[in-house]
């Protein structure tokens, strides 16, 4: 058989040392396609400014680098002289596709600038995944940075219906593919026994633990869950609420509800990013996993949820819902609503007996489309726009 040279593949993304769904995202991509396809990643040198940045560091500071995966950090998101260098360097690799990671319109000028100045040598030939389509928190400059930041893209992977259906609207002339997610199970792989881990937190065997995972901003909707605690309890007296995240939101807001509700007892916080070693035991010590949204488009924590056959209750917005099946994998509800919250919630602890959700969701992340990424991409290359 005639040696057949693989196709080049830049991915222009965040990376390790970076942490977030982005970069873990890009980790992803790259374990998926790296043995059919020359892959290399540049990564940033500067991703956000520190005085833009909400939290305490980018970095992952995690013991065990799950996510490192071999990149070169070249790309500043602030430096215009930067990203003629970059464009440089993509016209002298000479690769069959270059990929964008776009998930937020503060890198539209960086995006805009290098997918334009690669050159006609990349016609045809860039494709931006897109993640969200504009922010969670939008507003109208947002709207305005994120058709400049995907104009030069030829060809777009959305990852959820929601995200494929706008770009459609406003890309109608580009060939948009679909892919999804990946059920994040790096992170299961060393589980916690849940008898270990609830004992961790001090909670007991008959103690029915909800989790909220993941960094807090308004958009998350912490403080719709936190107002549903009370008429839970009413129902699941021995229901416990563990919050594991960072806040980048004031984290006395919620403290003041807390209290309002006389819930200091029923409450853990943890005000802080959870490493990747300890992420299993915050899992396999919780019982449902509570996505109460405002808007969405995909949540990565949906999706680690799912590595760990955790059922999840989420809300009814963007594309967030398209990856769960009522009442087999989780709980669909309306959002802004704590009302509607602790109803599934409820609804979930008195029929989890009945519905075999663990076994559902093992069948239903069996089905994930990026499974079948390696053929999307080797489609993306020989379609004749590229």
């Amino acid at each position: 058989m005639p040696f057949t040279e693989k196709k080049k593949i830049i991915i222009i993304g965040p990376a390790y040392p970076y942490r977030g769904g982005p970069s873990t995202f890009v980790s992803y991509i790259y374990n998926a396609l790296k043995d059919y396809f020359d892959v290399k990643i540049f990564n940033y040198k500067l991703l956000y400014p520190s005085f833009l940045f909400p939290g305490k560091t980018q970095y992952d500071q995690s013991k065990e680098k799950k996510f490192a995966v071999p990149s070169e950090r070249l790309v500043n998101s602030m430096n215009p002289f930067n990203w003629i260098k970059v464009a440089g360097r993509l016209r002298k690799e000479k690769a069959d596709l270059v990929i964008f990671d776009w998930w937020h319109p503060f890198f539209a000028p960086c995006h805009f600038s290098i997918s334009l100045l690669a050159g006609s040598g990349y016609k045809g030939k860039v494709l931006f995944i897109t993640e969200n389509y504009i922010s969670h928190e939008q507003n109208f400059v947002d709207s305005i940075l994120t058709k400049l930041g995907l104009s030069k893209a030829d060809n777009f992977l959305a990852l959820s219906a929601t995200v494929e259906k706008e770009l459609k609207v406003n890309f109608p002339d580009k060939k948009v593919y679909r892919s999804e997610l990946p059920a994040f199970d790096l992170f299961s792989e060393n589980k916690f026994p849940p008898a270990e881990s609830r004992k961790i937190f001090g909670f007991n065997e008959k103690d029915k633990v909800l989790l909220f995972f993941g960094y807090v901003r308004k958009y998350k909707g912490l403080d719709i869950l936190l107002e549903a605690m009370p008429a839970i309890l009413k129902s699941v007296p021995d229901a416990k609420l563990l919050i594991a995240g960072e806040f980048y939101d004031d984290v006395n807001n919620y403290y003041k509800i807390i209290k309002k509700h006389n819930l200091s007892d029923k409450v853990i916080l943890h005000n802080e990013f959870i490493s990747n070693e300890e992420v299993a035991k915050f899992f396999t010590a919780s019982d449902l996993v509570v996505l109460p949204y405002r808007s969405a488009t995909q949540s990565a924590v949906l999706n680690v949820a799912y590595s760990f056959n955790k059922a999840a209750v989420v809300t009814n917005v963007g594309g967030l819902s398209e990856f769960v099946k009522d009442m087999e994998t989780g709980i669909i509800v309306e959002p802004n609503s704590p009302a509607e919250i602790s109803s599934a919630v409820v609804k979930y602890f008195s029929v989890e007996n009945r519905i075999n959700f663990p076994a559902n969701i093992k069948l239903f992340t069996e089905k994930n489309q990026f499974s079948n990424l390696k053929e999307v991409f080797t489609k993306i290359i020989e379609a004749k726009t590229i």
